[in-house]
């Protein structure tokens, strides 16, 4: 075997053994246990809420359980893979790239034990709303949802379109959807801020560069848990005609919801569902959302401990995608950056997320 590769195996094995501590095998297999036999009483749905969390947790246990002996296997069997590869001559290619694998999903791993917040492991509510910049900003607000929905159909993640309010000319005034899938929001409340776009504008007959921005709120999806109580005297509900792009009418009747919290004065809207009940359920579940997050930053300023994935503002500008006079996307929290911008458009996003992972856990643990 070679010698960088007998160093990186080492490595691999070191930083494994580092996440089996932190996660606990032995644990978790007890945990599973234990939950399976909850799972077996009958009399566990005699109560539907603590069922659905009992049997969520199992299969969330069970998972992780399953990914941490996956690749302590994948790693025992690597250095035979390079044994017989050598014996027989032929094969160190395949070897080669089971070791590029596993690096990537042991780093991804290691990631996802950075998230240990209390909601990081629940599906995101992303809404994104465009600023300063007219056409264009509503132009670029348009390609950071479609920039997140290619991530997450990379993933295999669904993603549920909730709103969408069209502009006039092009592109969207603002977008809210959920990502489903476990971790989501840890994974992506990283994204939550303002993006700026430099470009030659598309819509300047002149052919100027243009400067745009676009504010990314990331919440995480409530659950029954929760108990976020909204009464309906704090609500008023108006319901009107959803349209699509242009104002072209896509229903013929007063389908769509806006929900306006009177004590905050949050307002939600949904028009993505066939009927005004379903719309109203969906819109009440985004208020739910963003009441929870309001509650968890009062909390959090009682403390004076405001951290990442706080409330986003202009001046809260953490990443740039220039796309003339050349070519760079860099986030200025971590400083990462990349020379390819179409790429990353297209949902080439993990190495930002895991920079920006990486940076929060810094920032939490220089404030302990």
């Amino acid at each position: 075997m070679r010698p960088e590769t007998s160093a990186e195996l080492t490595a691999l094995d070191t930083t494994l053994t580092s996440i089996e501590k932190v996660m606990n095998p032995a644990d978790l297999s007890d945990r599973a246990r234990e939950l399976a036999a909850k799972a077996a009483d009958p009399s566990l749905w005699d109560d539907p809420e603590h069922a659905q969390q009992v049997t969520s947790e199992l299969s969330q246990v069970q998972v992780q359980l399953k990914r941490l002996q996956s690749l302590r296997s994948r790693l025992t069997d690597l250095p035979i893979m390079y044994e017989l590869a050598e014996e027989e001559g032929e094969g160190t290619d395949i070897a080669d790239e089971e070791l590029t694998d596993l690096r990537a999903d042991i780093d991804a791993l290691e990631v996802t034990t950075m998230l240990s917040g209390e909601y990081d492991s629940r599906e995101a509510l992303i809404n994104i709303r465009s600023g300063a910049g007219g056409v264009d900003a509503a132009d670029w607000a348009e390609m950071l949802m479609r920039m997140y929905i290619r991530w997450a159909e990379k993933q295999g993640r669904k993603v549920e379109v909730y709103d969408i309010s069209y502009a006039e000319e092009a592109g969207i005034k603002s977008a809210t959807f959920i990502v489903h899938g476990e971790y989501m929001y840890g994974t992506l409340s990283v994204e939550q801020g303002v993006h700026r776009l430099v470009r030659i504008s598309p819509f300047d007959n002149q052919a100027r560069r243009q400067t745009s921005f676009a504010e990314v709120e990331v919440l995480p999806v409530v659950e029954i848990t929760d108990h976020i109580d909204i009464p309906d005297s704090e609500l008023r509900v108006d319901v009107y005609r959803s349209s699509g792009p242009g104002g072209q009418s896509v229903n013929t009747t007063d389908s769509a919801v806006r929900l306006t919290h009177i004590p905050t004065g949050i307002v939600v809207t949904c028009q993505n569902e066939k009927s005004q009940i379903q719309n109203k359920a969906s819109a009440l579940r985004v208020l739910q959302a963003k009441l929870l997050e309001r509650k968890r930053q009062e909390e959090r300023a009682e403390l004076d401990a405001l951290g990442a994935g706080g409330n986003a503002s202009w001046g809260n500008q953490m990443r740039n995608y220039v796309l003339h006079p050349f070519q760079m996307v860099k986030d200025l929290r971590t400083g990462f950056e990349v020379g390819d911008p179409q790429k990353v458009l297209d949902g080439d996003l993990d190495k930002f997320l895991e920079a920006g992972i990486r940076w929060r856990k810094g920032q939490h643990t220089e404030t302990k």
